[in-house]
């Protein structure tokens, strides 16, 4: 049967004036100014005027007088247009720091969700400067159906605590409001999503040549190099065995020359106590290998830190394998035993988003790697289980958990979990979930043999002396793609102290709520790895590139101190290999490779998560095209746009074309979290803005089991996308097989494709072939 493509667009919602210096501006009020705020009849409880940013009046919301979780709000009138779509902006200063929530109100109803909705807060609040010396814009859509023949709303907004999204209940999700909010400018209600401020609104200036940290230095590796020998001393002292995540800090140490556990008899010691006291406490509750509480995530790592001990010291357990244990007829036979339970309860048990994946089936690899080291008539074959590191790293679809009948594929036979370019895929792109790379390199370590150096006469053919062994060369090729696709997402800005940096984009992340994203080059700092780890582990010359530049702004050392912040073991752990990172990185060749958005003009886009990231002269924007869509097609993307005079944040309305089905999703009354049944409950009656709201379903492929409501990789994802944001028209070809047009919008002289750097004239149709972007502007 013939497939019927439909066209579901909001042409008549947006306004697709291109490169217009007109916003449509409706109304706007100017907080802290006595005359506009009488004119849109502003009243407000708990709020102070104060002189703020560039030294322009403001109002902010305080805590109630015996603080709570909300704190003050303001209530006022706006005009609206009744025909067209409207939107709403808020006017914030970047060097304010507050973690308070400011949330609109639209006739009592809450527009947007508070956690992780495609329709987003006014503010989340930073705690660092979001947009240092300059303000910042931020733009959400006002339902259609509550404007429409209208042309005036009452509109308030309110404050609330931060938000810790992990929260088990209410009090420990939602904290109180202890502070004030930041400062509130103006607000403005206009037509058209990219705002534009008036010419008479005063502007900041980017910081112009900031300058390079000058402190901390390298006492910090000396200050790593303590805590960690501090710690490894302690663990071959111990007289209780080791759990899991100690033993194998001591493993690793045990190959690591700046500790005290290098070579030494003791460690390999520990590691047999530790894993005799595991088998027994086995025997008693076999549910251990699937869950150990002394690991995070228990479930998802199972026995794997245990049997990777096991695999790094394998070689110097030479008899006492052999030996009885309770319960066992040899240490081996009861070793063995456990590793195989782990190995294959989780083998059943996988899990789908990217993160979780990887570690799921790295713990797989790792109870596996120690079967086969120990007792290779009982370890299944080295190729069955790199295909489990194979599917979680993109190299191989992604099959699910295994079942009597053979894999589960509950999303098919051919989705894998990295996009093609090297970012990773869950619904859409995410920023720091999706910063993978200490995951990614521990796999690769996995494949690699123990012995992280070795002498420069057995290095293999072409390998440089001092590199680290080679492991899988599939794996190492995919972890050097995704380093270069990170990389894109890091954009020049300032530290906390005023400092040239690089940071990660989160505006435009599906799972992220922290802005700014933290100081980072190649590869974040994180509990389980240093900023230096797939650098060292590759040396890539894109990866050394990276990691050059951040020792040249001299953040290496600060983001250090930072890691040394964290005290748990988990966080000693991943600071064990950075002296001998930062040698490695120290001994390279300068490198002429350096962070994309830090260079000349480009753009990237990647169509399978939705994302484009372009760098136009002075001007950086990413733009998630597919946003947040977990039940339908929203027709909505989110953009963050940084200039030098100022930036802007939005969700912004576009066109979708996609092959629809005959189910629609309807939004319910949540205004919590926009996923999971809504999060937890309020202590008060709230309703959304949104509730009702039907979004189309795009056709789910044959064989997927999907009922409306269920959040799905199909539902909400178009084959084409055509945003319209300033002087900017985005289109994107999402499909696997279709071509789609693109027209130069005829009120464009002539336009300029940034990706092709072609020009052509008014009214060209573009003819965009599949898993291709188009960034069309105004050609000078």
């Amino acid at each position: 049967m013939k497939n019927i493509f439909y066209l579901i667009c909001t042409a008549l919602l947006m306004n697709l004036a291109y490169a217009a210096e007109d916003c449509g501006l409706v109304d706007s009020l100017a907080f802290g100014d006595a005359q506009s705020e009488q004119r849109h009849a502003l009243s407000s409880d708990h709020s102070e005027t104060i002189k703020g940013g560039l030294g322009d009046p403001a109002r902010r919301l305080l805590p109630l007088d015996k603080p709570e979780w909300q704190g003050g709000r303001l209530s006022f009138e706006m005009k609206v247009d009744p025909e067209k779509p409207n939107y709403f902006t808020v006017r914030l200063w970047g060097d304010d720091i507050s973690q308070n929530k400011l949330i609109l109100y639209c006739e009592g109803k809450q527009i947007g969700y508070r956690h992780l909705g495609d329709i987003d807060l006014l503010d989340h609040g930073s705690d660092a400067p979001l947009c240092n010396g300059r303000f910042f814009y931020n733009t959400t859509p006002l339902p259609l159906e509550m404007t429409r023949g209208k042309t005036q709303l009452k509109l308030e907004i309110r404050s609330t605590g931060r938000i810790w999204g992990y929260g088990t209940n209410f009090e420990q999700y939602q904290k109180t409001m202890t502070e004030p909010t930041r400062g509130i400018y103006a607000a403005y209600v206009h037509t058209n999503g990219c705002f534009v401020p008036p010419a008479t609104e005063k502007q900041g200036a980017a910081p112009a040549d900031p300058p390079i940290r000058r402190e901390p230095g390298p006492e910090m590796l000396d200050a790593v190099k303590k805590r960690v020998n501090g710690e490894v001393e302690k663990l071959l002292a111990s007289k209780r065995p080791l759990n899991q995540m100690q033993v194998h800090l001591l493993a690793r140490a045990y190959h690591t020359k700046s500790t005290p556990a290098f070579q030494n008899p003791k460690a390999v010691e520990r590691v047999i106590e530790a894993c005799d006291a595991l088998y027994a406490a086995y025997r008693k509750d076999p549910k251990l290998a699937q869950s150990d509480p002394a690991t995070p995530n228990p479930d998802w790592f199972g026995l794997g830190l245990a049997a990777d001990a096991v695999r790094l010291v394998a070689a110097k357990l030479g008899a006492a394998l052999d030996q009885p244990i309770e319960g066992a007829a040899t240490r081996k036979a009861a070793w063995s035993e456990m590793f195989q339970a782990s190995r294959d309860w989780h083998r059943r048990h996988r899990r789908l988003y990217t993160n979780q994946s990887m570690i799921i089936d790295l713990n797989i690899y790792r109870a596996n790697r120690a079967v086969a080291s120990i007792d290779p008539p009982h370890a299944l074959p080295e190729r069955d289980m790199l295909r489990y590191l194979y599917e979680s790293i993109g190299l191989q679809p992604w099959l699910g958990s295994e079942t009597d009948k053979g894999p589960e594929k509950p999303v098919g036979e051919n989705y894998l979990q990295l996009t093609a370019k090297g970012l990773t895929r869950e619904l859409g792109f995410v920023g720091y979930y999706g910063e993978v790379l200490d995951w990614v390199t521990q796999i690769y370590d996995a494949t690699r043999e123990p012995a992280q150096r070795v002498a420069p006469a057995s290095l293999p053919a072409g390998t440089e002396a001092g590199a680290t062994l080679l492991g899988d060369a599939a794996i190492k090729a995919q972890l050097e793609k995704i380093a270069r696709a990170r990389a894109v997402f890091r954009y020049p800005a300032l530290d906390d102290e005023g400092n040239r940096a690089m940071r990660i984009e989160t505006v435009v992340g599906w799972r992220d709520v922290h802005f700014p994203g933290d100081v980072c080059y190649g590869e974040r700092a994180t509990w389980d790895a240093s900023t230096l780890y797939t650098a060292a582990a590759t040396l890539d010359a894109d990866s050394v590139g990276y990691a050059q530049q951040m020792l040249a702004d001299n953040q290496f050392f600060a983001l250090l101190r930072n890691q040394l912040k964290e005290t748990g073991l988990r966080s000693t752990a991943g600071m064990l290999g950075i002296p001998e990172q930062y040698e490695t990185i120290r001994a390279q060749p300068p490198s002429a490779k350096k962070l994309p958005m830090s260079g000349s003009d480009f753009v990237f886009s990647d169509e399978e998560d939705g994302v484009v990231a372009i760098k136009n002269a002075d001007e950086i924007l990413y733009a998630s095209l597919y946003w947040r869509a977990r039940y339908g097609v929203n027709f909505l993307a989110r953009v963050h746009h940084l200039l030098p005079a100022f930036s802007r944040i939005a969700v912004v309305r576009e066109e979708a074309v996609f092959e629809k089905s005959a189910q629609t999703y309807t939004r319910p009354d949540w205004t919590n979290m926009g996923f999971g049944n809504g999060g937890h409950r309020y202590p008060m009656e709230l309703h959304s803005a949104l509730a009702g709201e039907k979004l189309p379903i795009a056709k789910i492929p044959d064989g997927i089991r999907f009922k409306p409501g269920d959040e799905s990789v199909f539902a909400g994802k178009a084959e084409f996308y055509t945003l319209a944001y300033g002087k900017y028209l985005i289109g994107m070809n999402c499909s696997k097989e279709k071509t789609f047009d693109l027209t130069v919008p005829k009120d464009c002289a002539k336009a300029l494709d940034l990706v092709t750097r072609k020009e052509m004239a008014a009214g060209t149709v573009l003819k965009l072939a599949p898993q291709t972007t188009a960034v069309l502007v105004p050609a000078k």
